[in-house]
């Protein structure tokens, strides 16, 4: 038997790391290449495929509604809000994703984004490119056991955030409703409702997941009740903050500024007031980003779909 998998779309500059996995696999497999951009374009190449391989392209209810073959849609990533999980599920087709390739590049680079900003690193750095060797620049700058780091989400990545920034003195703090405060002490970390954390934190770590209860999570109403030094710091996905009021904030000096990997639309456009701000640091979405990551990051999404075709239980599968 043959089995079509379709990549629906992928930035890579080959796909000899899919392509060695489903070589070694076994299985006869039709290894089908797209670059989609649109729901239409997906439906077109997907319509007979007995399993996709994803990066950006939607894969709405429309596009899992048109699927006849269809087993199995695996992800690059950790984020599935580009695939309709309801509709995936309600059809039976399994979803999967890799949620742990990128643990230690994105707590790693949560970390960096957070000492940059206690340091004022990048400010300093632009402070001297300019001429002016004066650490008054940088004023004020406060003791780490004075501060409090509070982290939205208590999964895999910022539990070991949470493991990198204990040691440097940090009060910590957490909010995630399916984790019990027993959990949370456990690593030290002091679980906190939301309204709790978005008045106490000094630094607001975001780490959950983009659904319909996250969007916008971070809004002009929270961010009215936070510290007017508190400083927030994304490595998960743009649109938990609602990025004009993130915007209206920093510039009415509502709280102190903000650390992003991510943005709302990406890339960021280049009239953003984002880009003009001293108190912004902002990454093009490379947390995720080591060569080892990548590599893992490929392997394990076609894995996945090798398992599932072979009737295998997919240790990432979401439904």
């Amino acid at each position: 038997m043959t089995y079509k998998v379709l990549i629906t779309d992928f930035e890579f500059e080959n796909l000899k790391y899919e392509e060695a996995v489903f070589t070694e696999s076994g299985l006869n497999i039709e290894f089908v290449k797209a670059q989609c951009k649109t729901e239409d374009e997906v439906i077109a190449q997907a319509k007979h495929a007995d399993a996709l391989l994803n990066q950006y392209a939607p894969i709405s209810r429309r596009v899992i509604e048109s699927l006849g073959n269809a087993r199995v849609i695996s992800r690059y990533g950790v984020g599935v809000n580009t695939i309709d999980l309801d509709a995936a599920n309600e059809k039976g087709i399994i979803v999967a994703n890799v949620p742990d390739y990128g643990m230690e590049e994105v707590s790693n680079h949560a970390l960096a984004l957070l000492l940059s900003w206690a340091r004022k690193v990048s400010l300093l750095n632009n402070e001297v490119k300019k001429g002016n060797w004066d650490f008054k620049a940088c004023v004020p700058i406060h003791r780490f056991n004075n501060q409090t780091v509070g982290v939205l989400g208590f999964g895999r990545i910022p539990r070991r955030f949470i493991e990198k920034v204990k040691p440097l003195g940090f009060k910590l703090a957490a909010y995630d409703p399916f984790v019990s405060e027993e959990d949370m002490a456990s690593a030290g970390v002091r679980k906190m409702e939301l309204e709790e954390i978005i008045r106490e934190a000094d630094y607001l770590s975001v780490h959950v997941p983009l659904i319909k209860d996250t969007f916008h999570l971070l809004n002009a109403d929270r961010f009215s009740q936070m510290k007017k030094n508190a400083v927030i710091i994304n490595t998960a996905r743009g649109p938990i903050i609602d990025e004009k009021a993130l915007i209206e904030a920093l510039e009415k000096a509502i709280i102190a500024g903000a650390a992003l990997d991510v943005t709302e639309d990406e890339p960021i456009s280049i009239d953003s007031p984002l880009l003009h701000m001293d108190n912004v640091i902002i990454t093009p979405h490379s947390a995720w980003y080591s060569e080892e990551a990548m590599v893992e990051l490929r392997q394990k999404a076609a894995k996945n779909i090798v398992q599932v075709l072979k009737g295998e239980k997919t240790p990432y599968a979401l439904t």
